[in-house]
């Protein structure tokens, strides 16, 4: 009898772990989620919005463990100019091979490599982002509260061959210059 009570118990003890690290993902609501962009130049910005396509987050109890997303680069918008006034113009040459080349690479990923918890739902996060077929890793702090998750990326276009109007590539170029460093501010819904 007492021999049953330790399998007894023993086997509530393992069952617990087994639910306490049981992994989860969950799908990120592609129709709630938002990925703002900002690019620079010497002389001013310009702002938009792209869809993403698919993503999830894997958790292990409550902690962030892994993560995945495409991102629809056929669908680049322009935001902070109105129709008619360049926007398409601007939309037409950023979707071109000066650029993202959406034609041949309609997709980007981003692939969850590292985590790292940073402080209460903050983590420190090393991926594999992958624009024109060109893999880079790159390091970003996620915050993951309820059902949200938000971060910032700072990615440098260069690393994927987009080199239209870089200064480090083009002497003499000015105040044409488009800064090498983009934005992309996410929100998630989870």
């Amino acid at each position: 009898m007492k021999q049953l009570k330790s399998i007894a118990l023993a086997l509530v003890v393992a069952l617990g772990t087994l639910t306490a690290t049981a992994q989860t993902t969950k799908k990120v609501d592609v129709s709630k989620s938002n990925i703002a962009w900002v690019g620079k130049k010497v002389t001013g910005q310009h702002e938009g919005t792209i869809a993403l396509k698919d993503g999830a987050l894997v958790f292990k109890g409550k902690k962030l463990a892994g993560g995945n997303f495409t991102v629809d680069m056929t669908s680049i918008n322009v935001t902070d100019m109105p129709s008619g006034q360049g926007k398409e113009k601007l939309e037409g040459h950023l979707k071109n091979d000066d650029f993202f080349g959406s034609e041949k690479f309609a997709t980007s990923k981003l692939v969850f490599k590292t985590i790292a918890a940073k402080g209460k739902d903050t983590y420190t996060v090393t991926a594999d982002l992958t624009i024109k077929g060109i893999t880079n890793p790159i390091t970003f702090d996620m915050v993951v509260a309820g059902n949200q998750a938000t971060t910032k990326l700072m990615i440098d276009r260069t690393k994927y061959d987009i080199k239209y109007g870089s200064k480090s590539f083009f002497e003499g170029i000015g105040d044409k210059a488009i800064y090498d460093e983009f934005e992309l501010n996410v929100t998630l819904a989870i």
